[in-house]
């Protein structure tokens, strides 16, 4: 029973949906549970992100142009195209996975800073296609995206789209989770422990960070794409840099090869700046200063920190 409620596919995926479905019945307005729906989208972005830097151990900062590509494909396609919402999510899903699988084996063959800056460079010239392609993206001032809508039925209203990012969250962590306990989910670790012992091993490096990169960017685009139809708008620096910082960040915090840390250090950075409002001019200083006491007494991450202070605290 022990083994059942601490193991990750089990007792913690079914707390986490307990919390998750609990959440809107205490949340006190629309605000808040706008919050928690922006939350959510950016928890299954990191749930990806993480199984490349935390488990492949790779860096990545560039993903936001994924989101972004993701978001433009089904804000033209439905806009200007009038194609269905899901075919053109699911065309902004494959576009980005192909993009991605594309260049992920030139580009995750440097490493370190190098593999950093390629990262980048995908990113920016995302951006850069946004901000100047003003026909079909609206240029800087961006575009207004259509209302999503399925076999005529329209998603709207904030309950409506909290219960999607709940479903699609809950469906990216209970793939990640399965991916990471399979013999890909060992590949990657390898990977990260050492890419010299785990080719001498016979593991095909190459492959599993490819994967890694295609599965993450795909998760990263189909949050683009519901993301942007949420708002209703989305302008280029949806797709910049900034962006790209703000997920590896998350991932950062949450604690690194770690699902759930992952989602928790999305829904803290998430909701943080908006819990600090009320501090006005010093709201990025206290928000910096939050970051740095976390990082120095939690060095691991929130969540792996944690399970390590309370493992100990268990031993006798």
């Amino acid at each position: 029973m022990r083994r059942w409620l601490f193991a990750p596919r089990t007792g913690g995926f079914l707390v986490f949906l307990v919390l998750a479905v609990a959440l809107p019945f205490v949340l006190p307005n629309a605000f808040f549970l706008d919050v928690a729906i922006l939350a959510l989208f950016n928890a299954s972005i990191c749930v990806g992100l993480n199984l490349l830097i935390g488990y492949a151990g790779q860096i990545s900062l560039g993903h936001a142009g994924f989101l972004g590509i993701g978001a433009y494909a089904s804000a033209i396609l439905t806009g200007t195209f009038g194609w269905p919402a899901p075919l053109a999510l699911a065309a902004g899903a494959a576009a980005s996975g192909l993009l991605a699988f594309a260049v992920a084996r030139p580009i995750l063959r440097l490493r370190g800073h190098y593999l950093a800056m390629a990262t980048l460079g995908l990113g920016v010239i995302v951006s850069i296609v946004a901000n100047t392609e003003r026909e079909l993206t609206g240029g800087p001032d961006g575009m207004a995206v259509e209302p999503l809508s399925f076999a005529g039925f329209v998603v709207e209203g904030e309950a409506a789209w909290y219960w999607l990012a709940l479903v699609l969250l809950a469906a990216t962590v209970w793939l990640t989770i399965n991916l990471v306990d399979s013999p890909l989910g060992r590949g990657l670790r390898a990977v990260h422990g050492s890419e010299v012992a785990a080719r001498a091993c016979g593991v095909d490096t190459d492959r599993y960070k490819v994967i890694a990169f295609t599965v993450s960017a795909v998760y990263a685009s189909v949050v683009g794409s519901l993301g942007a139809h949420y708002v209703g708008f989305i302008t280029p620096a949806d797709a910049g840099f900034m962006r790209s910082v703000e997920y590896v960040t998350m991932v950062v915090l949450g604690g690194m090869a770690s699902t759930f840390g992952a989602v928790v250090g999305a829904v803290i950075l998430t909701a943080l700046p908006q819990l600090l409002s009320s501090f006005q001019d010093y709201e990025h200083l206290v928000f910096g200063l939050i970051l740095m006491l976390t990082m120095i007494f939690l060095p691991r991450g929130v969540v792996p920190s944690c399970a390590a202070l309370f493992r100990r605290r268990r031993a006798p």
